[in-house]
């Protein structure tokens, strides 16, 4: 089925142990739809102004990506985000964050674009993911994430979102964050109770886990690899290729999350193993494949 994803075009910079990447293409909806390519044709809302130093057409060449949902707004500039990881590289640090596009109204989503069945809103202020929503007709399965920004400044906006949504994709730290609870699992069943059908909880090395109303729980691990370069883009690529999953099996049932969040895992860690999309860009449908062969190996006993 048709999967939709709306959400940041950036430029980045970004400084881990590994070197700096300066001025490079970033953005959850960009990380999300090269995930998500691997596995479904996705349909690509966003907004960028005409100082973009790279053409989005060329970063997906090749891939079936339909970007005639990106505008390229006169006047305005790029949203740009400049960061930076030391030691484990569990989190990143924001040096300089420049909203620009983002702090104005959202892109129009295209008419061709608006019978959407599968729609991710990747992470932007929770009032602009409900703008963009109301404008998808009749949408099987909606997933959304957050941050720590939202959570602070515009909690009322994130349960009005909650109400109008499936699922919210959100880490461990953004969880505890919005309900006050310190364990996962108790984080867990008060975000199902603001509305929701699921919950999914990244953990970063620690793995993810999925919850549903029905209180179903699937715990999975990371996929472990040693070559840790740029984390940047590691969750939206986990979600990118957990949603094109679903949009593939056309269902969002237990047994089907659980295994688009194993796809998830596998696609997160090709990705972290390159700045920007290095890494991902080259991978392959088979790539994918033999690390999730691998994963299951792992997990099963």
């Amino acid at each position: 089925m048709s999967l939709l994803v709306t959400g940041s075009i950036g430029i980045d910079t970004v400084k881990t142990p590994f070197g700096v990447s300066k001025d490079c293409v970033g953005g959850s909806a960009v990380y999300f739809s090269m995930a998500a390519s691997f596995f479904t044709p996705v349909r690509f809302v966003g907004v960028i102004g005409p100082d973009c130093p790279f053409d989005l057409h060329k970063v997906f060449a090749g891939r079936d990506v339909d970007l005639a949902g990106l505008e390229v707004r006169k006047g305005s500039k790029t949203f740009r985000w400049a960061g930076s990881y030391e030691g484990s590289m569990n989190e990143a640090r924001t040096d300089a964050v420049e909203l620009n596009v983002l702090a104005e109204e959202p892109p129009r989503v295209p008419e061709k674009f608006r019978d959407s069945k599968f729609v991710f809103l990747a992470n932007t202020h929770p009032a602009l993911q409900q703008q963009i929503l109301s404008q998808i007709e009749s949408p099987v399965f909606v997933a959304a994430d957050t941050m720590n920004l939202w959570i602070n400044n515009e909690k009322d906006q994130i349960k009005k979102l909650l109400k109008k949504i499936d699922a919210l994709v959100l880490n461990d730290g953004e969880a505890r964050l919005l309900t006050g609870e310190h364990n996962t699992v108790s984080a867990a069943i008060k975000i199902l109770d603001m509305g929701l059908n699921a919950v999914i909880i990244k953990k970063g090395e620690f793995g993810s886990m999925v919850m549903n109303k029905d209180g179903g729980i699937f715990m999975l691990p990371a996929y472990p690899t040693a070559k840790v370069i740029d984390p940047t883009g590691a969750g939206d690529s986990f979600a990118g290729a957990m949603m094109g999953y679903l949009a593939s099996a056309g269902k969002a049932d237990m047994e089907t999350l659980s295994t688009a969040m194993a796809y998830g895992s596998v696609v997160a860690s090709l990705n972290i193993e390159g700045f920007s999309l290095e890494s991902i860009s080259k991978r392959t449908k088979q790539d994918i494949e033999e690390r999730y062969k691998q994963l299951k190996k792992m997990t099963s006993f």
